[in-house]
């Protein structure tokens, strides 16, 4: 692991603590406008699609040059969105999910 990196993932941490940390330190929260509460419960789920956006969306070749990419993985985001809407279960929607896409990438080769 690069020293890069360790700075890169304090940097990220020291950035994203404050919206992390606000709850516990600002007494009160809960008396905020409903649509602020919103906004901040729907941060955190906001930032973990977006990564899985890119872990879906790009892929990268040997020169590390990032392109866009379609393949399995987006049948697989789909058939998780219709499982959580249909089943209200976001753990089970990861777990069929996962199982499509290595099966067929253990098929595949």
């Amino acid at each position: 692991m690069s020293l890069q990196l360790v700075l890169l993932a304090l940097l990220m941490g020291a950035v994203t603590y404050p919206s992390r940390a606000l709850p516990l330190l600002a007494p009160g929260m809960e008396r905020l406008p409903p649509p602020i509460l919103a906004y901040l419960r729907l941060v955190g789920p906001a930032v973990l699609a977006t990564l899985a956006a890119v872990g879906v969306m790009v892929a990268l070749d040997d020169g590390r040059r990032a392109s866009f990419h379609v393949g399995i993985e987006w049948v697989a985001v789909g058939v998780c969105v219709a499982l959580v809407a249909w089943r209200r279960n976001l753990f089970a929607g990861i777990v069929v999910a996962a199982f499509i896409v290595a099966l067929v990438r253990a098929v595949t080769g």
